[in-house]
Parts: C-alpha cells; sequence; structure tokens
C-alpha cells in the first residue's frame, strides 16, 4: 500500500483473510500469472506449513488448489491486485513498475 500510495495509485483494499478472492478472481490471476500456481500461495505462512502445502501443491489439481485459495485467505500471497485481466503478486518493485505502465 505505501509503494501505491507513493504512486499517488487509488485503489481498495480489501482483508484478504476474512474475504479471499473469488474463484474467477483465482483463475484470472492464475491466467495472469501464465499457469504458474504456486506463486499464489504464502509458501512462508503459518497455513501453508501446517497443512504440509508444500508436499500436497504438488497432488493437487489447479481447480482443488483455487478452491483451498477461495476458502482460505491465509494462503494466498500478498499482496494481490488484479484489474481486468492482468495482475500482479507478492512485491517485487519491477513488476508493480510494469503493471503499472511506469
Amino acid at each position: 500500500m505505501k509503494y501505491l500510495d507513493e504512486q499517488g495509485v487509488s485503489y481498495e483494499r480489501i482483508a484478504i483473510r476474512e474475504q479471499p478472492p473469488s474463484m474467477a478472481e483465482l483463475k484470472r490471476m492464475l491466467k495472469a500469472l501464465n499457469g504458474e500456481l504456486k506463486r499464489m500461495f504464502n509458501t512462508s505462512g503459518g497455513d501453508y506449513k501446517s497443512m504440509n502445502m508444500k508436499d500436497r501443491l504438488p497432488t493437487l489439481t489447479n481447480e482443488e488448489a483455487l478452491e483451498l485459495l477461495a476458502a482460505n485467505g491465509n494462503l494466498i500471497k500478498r499482496p494481490f491486485v488484479i484489474q481486468g485481466n492482468e495482475g500482479v503478486i507478492g512485491f517485487k518493485q519491477d513488476e508493480w513498475e510494469s503493471f503499472l505502465g511506469k
């Protein structure tokens, strides 16, 4: 949020833990990430570890993995920003600059 504020970008803040993205939004993000499903997961989070997702994730279909993300916002890597069919997840400044057209 600090980066967006510094860039003068308006946004809607949504508490992702309490209100995870919909299946449609998750599918759009997966497409924006060129199908890189693991990038959508907060791999350093407690839920990821306690649910043994490191071992489970490779055995899940995309649909099953997205259902888990839709049900548990703690599993989603943050920040999670989607606009139309474009999206960015996590914070890498070069990716954000490209996403914002800077």
